[in-house]
């Protein structure tokens, strides 16, 4: 293969229509009493992850509400049913965890669906899967979405190390939405 010859990239999600838009929605600047979906996709220690990372926003930035939600499969993106539910009923999602190249990209392609529905997301996948969760973007068109990165791995993780990963993700989750008021 020469340098010159390039490979196309497919959407393995069946999700190109409509995939020009990337623009975010309105980041809230707060989370004071906004209700909180985290968006579990079946990878062990997801739940864990998440309601660790509610329990710092809750604790720390006011979020009222938290609504669990779990994904059927976790190598494909959020089926509509479910997608349509978690949109009428959160201000912001949180969706965990990608950590193999599969799940990465579909936990990032769930985060620019429901970026595109209107509802502010983070997409969380471990940093040795970063290129698949970039590719979902690109993919999607929508190359400037920006996820968490944690430290890979999680999958096997105790609870003493997902406590140090939701550490590690509040920051950013926090940057991507926007917020900088503090409870």
């Amino acid at each position: 293969m020469t340098t010159s010859m390039r490979e196309a990239l497919l959407d393995p999600t069946g999700a190109a229509e409509g995939a020009n838009d990337s623009t975010l929605s309105p980041r809230p600047v707060t989370l004071k009493g906004l209700t909180v979906g985290l968006l579990d996709n079946t990878k062990p220690n997801s739940t864990l992850l998440l309601d660790e990372i509610a329990a710092d926003l809750k604790r720390d930035y006011g979020i009222g509400e938290i609504k669990h939600y779990v994904k059927d499969y976790f190598g494909t993106p959020v089926k509509d049913e479910l997608f349509r539910q978690i949109v009428s009923e959160v201000d912001i999602v949180i969706t965990a965890v990608g950590d193999c190249g599969s799940c990465s990209a579909a936990t990032v392609a769930d985060g620019i669906l429901f970026e595109r529905a209107g509802i502010p997301t983070v997409s969380i996948t471990s940093d040795s899967f970063a290129m698949s969760g970039q590719a979902m973007a690109d993919v999607q068109g929508f190359p400037g979405f920006q996820f968490v990165m944690v430290q890979h791995p999680v999958a096997s993780l105790d609870v003493e190390h997902i406590r140090g990963r939701a550490d590690q993700a509040v920051p950013d989750a926090l940057r991507i939405l926007g917020v900088t008021e503090i409870v």
